[in-house]
């Protein structure tokens, strides 16, 4: 059964879930309804998913440790980005990470799951314009969802989310719900908080 979690909840993944290897990331978003104008063409709302690998110094320990859709797998082969969607359309997670716990090289502690709206500040949109996003991690063997983060505050005026980690803690596997929006133009300013 699935567990919802509130912002700042945590929860184990592999204590509780023995065997667990692989799991899916599913990050999801609506555009909410635009508003009809006869001057103006808005630009549908792209959101990218990316995963940070952070090392225990809590920081990037390269630039390769972004897994994004301009860098589809970490150079380990433990992470990987399933592909860009430009639209968000439809029901069901919008972009999808696969993260292969047992492959995770040791000196990686955590694994930030952020998203950010491509060209945010200059198509003039934000996470105020979305609806509906969410986080939820997934058995990759059985398809079984472990826990879900529906992101219900009000976001208006951001333009980047830090939605949620996974992280090691004693030999195990937990994921923590974040629900941080930022100002971050982009992949580049958020991984820049990382640095």
């Amino acid at each position: 059964m699935s567990v919802n979690l509130q912002k700042g909840q945590k929860v184990d993944l592999t204590k509780s879930n023995a065997g667990l290897k692989t799991i899916v990331v599913g990050l999801g978003w609506d555009e909410a309804p635009k508003k009809f104008s006869l001057f103006s063409r808005q630009e549908d709302i792209d959101c990218d998913a990316s995963a940070l690998l952070i090392g225990a110094s809590g920081r990037l320990e390269t630039p390769n440790d972004v897994v994004y859709y301009g860098n589809l797998t970490h150079m380990s082969g433990s992470v990987r980005h399933c592909g860009d969607n430009l639209t968000g359309a439809g029901d069901g997670d919008d972009e999808q990470i696969i993260v292969e716990l047992n492959r995770v090289p040791a000196n990686y502690t955590k694994i930030v799951f952020t998203v950010t709206i491509y060209q945010a500040r200059e198509r003039k949109q934000q996470f105020g314009m979305i609806r509906n996003a969410f986080i939820r991690v997934v058995d990759a063997d059985n398809g079984k969802e472990l826990c879900k983060f529906n992101l219900s505050e009000n976001y208006d005026g951001r333009t980047a989310m830090v939605f949620g980690e996974v992280y090691r803690h004693n030999g195990e596997w937990k994921f923590g719900a974040i629900g941080e929006p930022t100002n971050d133009n982009g992949i580049g300013e958020m991984v820049e908080r990382f640095r």
